[in-house]
């Protein structure tokens, strides 16, 4: 069965940092480009930022720039996103997915997760 799980999310304060995983079973994730992606109450999802399959390339969403970090780890089939200096407009569900390429826009998407839950509230 093959699946992606995200982990990681919860309520946080302004100004705080969470750190989401998204871990791979019944595939090699080192074999895909990963995104992140998110998506807000009525509002579109998103992508926020991206990885190459050998963490060669990044990518991120300018509003995220500077405040999130992608990684990844294929010995542990995971890939991470840190993000420090939550706001309150970064509120969403977010989503990894396996890619055919590192791409925030247009890349084809062969797996969704199933989303982890991100509040930013004081």
């Amino acid at each position: 069965h093959l699946q992606l799980v995200e982990s990681g999310g919860g309520l946080v304060q302004p100004g705080g940092s969470l750190r989401l995983s998204c871990a791979a079973s019944g595939f090699i994730l080192d074999y895909y480009a990963i995104g992140w992606f998110r998506q807000a109450p009525g509002k579109e999802r998103e992508g926020v930022s991206c990885i190459s399959s050998n963490g060669g390339r990044t990518d991120y969403v300018d509003s995220v720039k500077g405040r999130f970090t992608i990684s990844r780890d294929n010995d542990k089939n995971t890939v991470y996103l840190q993000m420090d200096s939550l706001k309150p407009e970064d509120t969403a569900v977010y989503y990894c997915a396996a890619l055919g390429r590192c791409a925030i826009v247009g890349a084809r998407v062969d797996y969704w997760g199933q989303g982890t839950q991100v509040t930013v509230s004081s």
